[in-house]
């Protein structure tokens, strides 16, 4: 069987049987069509030590789109690494399917920078979550007011946020939520969301189902009110600046945030890997590195060698 079959049923695989979502198995696609592109064969047997030493080589030389006017730059060891493991996935199907072709552990991925996370500060979030008081415009504070709290209460994804609707059980201190490859998991809310959510609710007079709406003039001629992961980022956005924070925040600032609240506070890191959805522990291990420079600099200050 030729590699295009074969990245057909691979493709139809990942959707179907692994159940990703259609974003997932396009970007799948776009990576092995540009190694297959490359490689200008169609037989198994092209993949070999030296195809895949000129792919990586090809990759790391290869310029990425910017902005007119900003010079070239080439693709970041990240993305490159996506590349490799989307093909790793691709030989493993290959294989699993009774195919001979190249190893897919021979590719090992290339080093990247230790990842730095950006927080704000707990006095930055509390001017954060006051920000919204200060809007005019009742049902747009109440929004707002309510937005923030879900989001440090539960740590979401964005898209996990714009995804829940308004029937939720304010009984409970819980709810489920469905995020990446569909997989459903428990998130926790706090008093002041729980509150904050029923107050919004009760000024809400239309009949949408989704939990946050956009508001003004031109939203009632939409087909859905349902605010965008854009829309939501244009929010966090605008706020920091009323807030006078200066560094750059965003949704998921507001999620590395609360993982990190939670890792200060004596929580397990299997716990906040489950509240955060990680399917890999080895994600969540990124904040130990912050909780970790925490711990050193109170060993500094209460821990000395001359007492």
């Amino acid at each position: 069987m030729d590699l295009q079959t074969l990245k057909r049923h691979f493709l139809e695989y990942v959707e179907i049987e692994r159940g990703r979502s259609l974003k997932t198995v396009q970007n799948y696609e776009h990576y092995i069509n540009r190694f297959l592109d490359f490689l200008k064969s169609n037989s198994l047997s092209a993949i070999t030590d030296d195809s895949m030493r000129e792919f990586r080589l090809y990759l790391n030389r290869l310029d990425r789109p910017t902005p007119a006017g900003r010079p070239k730059e080439t693709l970041k060891k990240k993305t490159q690494n996506y590349h490799l493991i989307a093909i790793r996935s691709f030989l493993k199907y290959i294989r699993k399917r009774g195919f001979e072709v190249y190893a897919p552990e021979r590719i090992e991925l290339a080093k990247v920078p230790e990842r730095s996370l950006d927080l704000i500060s707990h006095d930055e979030l509390v001017r954060l979550l006051a920000a919204p008081l200060q809007e005019k415009n009742e049902l747009r504070k109440l929004r707002d007011t309510a937005l923030f709290h879900l989001f440090f209460s539960t740590g979401l994804r964005v898209s996990e946020l714009c995804g829940l609707n308004r029937n939720i059980d304010l009984q409970q201190d819980e709810i489920s939520v469905r995020g990446k490859g569909e997989k459903v998991r428990v998130v926790f809310l706090t008093d002041a969301a729980k509150e904050a959510i029923k107050d919004y609710l009760a000024k809400r007079v239309d009949v949408d189902q989704a939990l946050f709406i956009q508001l003004g003039p031109g939203a009632k001629h939409r087909e859905t009110l349902r605010l965008t992961p854009r829309s939501i980022e244009r929010i966090v956005k605008d706020y920091a600046v009323k807030a006078g924070i200066l560094k750059k925040v965003t949704p998921h600032v507001l999620r590395h945030t609360f993982a990190t609240d939670l890792l200060f506070n004596g929580a397990d890191l299997r716990a906040v890997q489950m509240m955060l959805g990680h399917a890999n522990i080895s994600t969540t291990q990124i904040y130990t590195h912050i909780t970790d420079k925490q711990l050193r600099d109170v060993h500094k200050k209460f821990h000395s060698g001359n007492k």
